[in-house]
């Protein structure tokens, strides 16, 4: 059962005041992953306040799947996870160095959640390593307007073990 701040959150929309505090299930969907990691779920839930920004999310879902090398990232807003027709929020120098003929919504760096009218049950993309097409799909799983103590973003779950960012070719799919 939902208490009254989270069903209030729950119907999105830009806000002043406090930030709130966002809790989102990120789902390994797609990569380079070894045979052994096949058929299971991957996934970390991640709490993160409405004031921190997109690339504030990126760096904790890097932690969280335990990777090892920094790449190009984005998020993306379409009708789905992996539809890049809808909005796609970026670094400005992936802009610069790959997409100088496309348009993006916004700036990881300068994007917080909460601009952003996520609603409970919401689900977004997160590409990350455009080489190797790392996929993942974040689900909005509550949207809270008290804010705990603590220090955010911190991952409150793990499900399954993170397959190496780099497998051994013999080991893939």
């Amino acid at each position: 059962m939902k208490g009254p701040a989270v069903e209030a959150a729950s119907r999105g929309g830009k806000r002043s005041g406090s930030p709130r505090l966002y809790t989102l299930q990120v789902f390994l969907t797609g990569g380079p992953v070894a045979k052994k990691f096949s058929c299971k779920e991957i996934s970390r839930t991640i709490q993160i306040r409405g004031d921190q920004t997109l690339q504030v999310l990126h760096n904790a879902i890097f932690k969280a799947f335990d990777r090892e090398e920094e790449h190009f990232h984005e998020f993306n807003f379409g009708k789905g996870p992996d539809d890049r027709e809808g909005p796609r929020y970026t670094l400005p120098s992936a802009r610069k160095d790959f997409m100088t003929d496309e348009v993006t919504a916004g700036d990881v760096s300068k994007t917080t959640l909460d601009s952003l009218a996520l609603k409970v049950g919401r689900a977004f993309g997160y590409w990350f390593d455009f080489g190797d097409d790392w996929r993942h799909e974040i689900r909005v799983e509550a949207i809270e307007d008290a804010l705990p103590e603590g220090r955010f973003p911190k991952v409150i779950a793990r499900v399954g073990d993170s397959p190496l960012q780099y497998a051994d070719p013999e080991e893939l799919e």
